[in-house]
């Protein structure tokens, strides 16, 4: 460690939750202070932005008590994971209420909230506190003792502002890069839809247009209720195929997580090796070829092709945007938008003949693989550019930053 440096416990350099009697002595039950719930608090973003107000009466009361300058932590699985962190600034009367779940530091003379913000925001306190969280499954905190006591470098003021002004320069230049490659990414992305709209739109020789109910038998699942009753774990259970069972990139369903009774399943839609389903609501639309045979709810459709429809080429047709933006368009509801079995069947398709099927679905395949090497490309520079940021911050807190060092992003 550096000279002049020392550790201390957060306790020892920080107040923890503040008391509330703070707030009732400057102000009235009726002012107006910044409300924040936890989805406010950001990732990687230093100071939250707290949109909402509410009187002082309606949150002093079970809400966690803060004001500007103040560093927030979330203690709760899996926000804390996640490094949902941020420095209080801009509050309502510079006083805020919120989250329960929120850890509130206040720091000292001798310890600057920036400073505070990048220690917390380390892999490495992140990952120690996840080994420590005890409670319930989905409800796991990291202990009092851990958060209240964990150790903290601390510089002199001065050296703290050079370090924080350094971070604040590489992490502007880093989140800069990330957001470059974050285009490029949706780029590639746009440039493979748009290669495919432009070959799946084309009048060719041969082609025809049909609606999808013309292509092919289209029946939408059914569910027997309710469905605990028939969930089994028998081997004799039959696979019951759920919207999470797939990813929303795969192509293939090759596995289930539940199975019904056959009693269920008689009360179920059937679907066999080779036929498609497609979903009708949340994230509707997505395809996917069967691998094995089972049974589907009624948040699915089956599609059961002619000999004359290539499978390959109906998947990459009904990946594409120019199918997916018909769906988007015929679907109803304001949240969760759905999809009918008779709008479906409306979905304007071209499809050529059986040998250009096949070939434009070669082609289809070898421009993904291309575009699919690409966008990894781009991800793995995501990832080593968050390395170097954790990287930055070991650094810094190991006293090994200066402010005669170059900018690490050039």
């Amino acid at each position: 460690m550096r000279e002049g440096w020392e550790f201390k416990k957060i306790n020892e350099v920080c107040e923890i939750k503040p008391s509330k009697k703070e707030a009732k002595e400057l102000l009235s039950d009726t002012d107006l202070v910044s409300f924040v719930p936890m989805k406010t608090l950001g990732i990687n973003q230093k100071y939250f932005i707290a949109n909402e107000t509410k009187e002082l009466s309606e949150v002093s009361g079970s809400y966690t008590y803060f004001k500007n300058n103040d560093v927030l932590l979330a203690k709760i699985t899996p926000c804390f994971e996640n490094g949902k962190l941020g420095i209080a600034s801009g509050l309502c009367n510079s006083i805020g209420f919120g989250s329960s779940e929120f850890v509130v530091y206040r720091p000292s003379d001798i310890v600057i909230p920036e400073y505070l913000y990048y220690f917390l925001n380390q892999q490495s306190f992140r990952d120690t506190g996840k080994t420590l969280m005890t409670g319930a499954v989905g409800h796991k905190r990291i202990p009092k003792d851990f958060y209240e006591e964990f150790s903290v470098p601390i510089p002199p003021l001065k050296e703290q502002k050079q370090i924080v002004a350094i971070l604040d320069d590489a992490f502007a230049a880093i989140e800069q890069a990330q957001a470059n490659i974050e285009k490029n990414i949706e780029n590639a992305k746009e440039l493979f839809q748009s290669k495919l709209n432009e070959i799946f739109s084309q009048k060719g020789e041969g082609w025809k247009e049909k609606s999808l109910g013309e292509a092919c038998i289209v029946e939408r699942g059914s569910s027997p209720r309710p469905i605990k009753k028939y969930i089994t774990e028998s081997e004799d259970g039959v696979n019951w195929i759920k919207i999470g069972d797939v990813a929303e990139n795969a192509k293939f369903v090759t596995h289930t997580k539940q199975k019904i009774t056959k009693e269920g399943a008689e009360k179920s839609r059937y679907v066999g090796k080779g036929d498609f389903i497609l979903s009708n609501s949340m994230s509707f639309g997505r395809p996917y070829i069967m691998k094995i045979d089972g049974y589907i709810h009624d948040g699915w459709f089956v599609l059961r092709l002619p000999e004359d429809i290539y499978s390959d080429y109906f998947w990459q047709l009904l990946s594409s945007s120019f199918v997916k933006n018909q769906i988007n368009q015929l679907a109803a509801g304001a949240i969760v938008k759905n999809i009918s079995g008779d709008l479906v069947k409306k979905v304007n398709l071209s499809i050529p003949p059986i040998e250009a099927q096949k070939t434009i679905a070669s082609q289809c395949d070898s421009l993904s693989l291309v575009i699919k090497s690409v966008i990894s490309t781009y991800e793995t520079k995501l990832t080593n550019l968050e390395d170097l940021k954790q990287s930055l911050l070991e650094q810094a807190f190991a006293g090994k930053l200066t402010c005669n060092e170059p900018n690490p992003t050039h």
